[in-house]
């Protein structure tokens, strides 16, 4: 069968990349068309469009509208060409409901696999699910009950990060390799993690960096994005003494002390991945007056949200700078603190599920792409 995602961003390019290798051992005659990443490259296929090409879909979205317009009508002209037995969207729901609404007017059918956080913000974005899609896939247990309210019988099979951290974890590097390789020296390391968008890692990585410089005792890292070049870290990092980790994050992670992380997915990874972190989001001035008008939820760190309190500090926009530092002068020394974060990690990850999440997805798919949707 014919298979055609859509990933705008690096987190989606990981689980669509998941999904594709675990869809291939249900149906080894599959053919993949995508827009991606180098990931999901690495399993074959064909790609459209880099998500390094596809930009932001949230509010400052008028900055870019123009090559997100252009993306939109070659991705829907490619998609009637090729015709797809089913269209996999992943996330990116600015770009992929609309996407979504033009493969149903053109009776193509469609899976969204990680849906649209409309229990967050964007609540009028459920009746586009209701309207558009064929099977709605959530990988947060609350969402079921959530979607259940508006009819709408969304399936889980948990989280797919489990697959990628569980894995990770019979290949994690020992640290000598990780030192050796990356030319470090005996310091333990703090982790910086500020985004792999050009817009994000402008605002937040240089008050992650002002925040930490003077840990000398400490040897700073950056999870370098492998969509961002070199010379804009280097920009921001002046003359600090601070390195650049390029593709090798849940590393650099794992062997952390701890890590100053950008709410997103990395903020759930970085704690099944067992390393106590502080959570941060910086926006421009309009779009954080826009979005607290509009966000209803309490928390906006993943991790927060799936055991509904505060797990991790988590800080918003405004004095960053002081608070950020409060927090990594209590997690480096408090061990009470630490050991008591590092147990609601180990209980989260019981949450999502057992590992083989993308296969038992994948089995789902092909089953119903074979029977129930026929």
């Amino acid at each position: 069968m014919k298979y055609y995602l859509i990933a705008g961003e690096a987190s989606g390019d990981l689980h669509g990349s998941n999904l594709m290798k675990a869809i291939k051992k249900n149906d080894p005659d599959a053919e993949f068309r995508y827009l991606g990443g180098d990931l999901m490259q690495l399993q074959g296929g064909s790609l459209l469009k880099h998500f390094r090409e596809m930009p932001s879909m949230g509010f400052d979205v008028l900055m870019h509208l123009r090559t997100v317009l252009k993306n939109m009508k070659s991705c829907k002209l490619d998609i009637l060409q090729w015709q797809p037995d089913v269209l996999i969207l992943i996330d990116y729901a600015g770009f992929n409901l609309r996407i979504a609404k033009f493969a149903h007017k053109n009776k193509i059918k469609v899976f969204y696999y990680i849906s649209p956080k409309v229990w967050a913000w964007h609540e009028s974005r459920v009746k586009k699910l209701k309207l558009y899609i064929d099977k709605l896939f959530v990988i947060f247990p609350f969402e079921i009950e959530y979607f259940r309210k508006f009819q709408i019988e969304a399936e889980y099979f948990g989280n797919p990060l489990i697959d990628s951290t569980n894995d990770f974890k019979f290949r994690k590097e020992e640290f000598k390799s990780f030192k050796e390789n990356n030319k470090l020296d005996n310091r333990p390391i703090l982790a910086l993690l500020p985004g792999s968008r050009k817009g994000e890692i402008n605002r937040i990585l240089p008050v992650m960096i002002k925040a930490v410089k003077d840990l000398k005792e400490f040897q700073i890292l950056i999870a370098g994005s492998q969509a961002i070049k070199e010379k804009l870290y280097n920009k921001i990092i002046k003359n600090n003494d601070i390195k650049i980790v390029f593709g090798q994050t849940y590393n650099l992670v794992s062997h952390a002390r701890l890590a100053v992380v950008t709410s997103g997915t990395a903020t759930l990874e970085t704690a099944l991945l067992k390393t106590p972190e502080v959570v941060v989001f910086k926006t421009t001035l309009i779009n954080y007056l826009i979005g607290k008008s509009l966000v209803k939820i309490h928390f906006f760190s993943l991790v927060n949200l799936i055991k509904n309190r505060e797990v991790v500090k988590e800080f918003l926009q405004l004095n960053l700078l002081r608070k950020i530092k409060t927090e990594v002068e209590k997690l480096l020394h408090d061990n009470d603190y630490r050991q008591s974060m590092l147990k609601d990690f180990d209980e989260i990850e019981s949450m999502l599920g057992q590992p083989g999440v993308s296969d038992r997805i994948a089995k789902r798919m092909t089953g119903l792409l074979k029977t129930e949707l026929k």
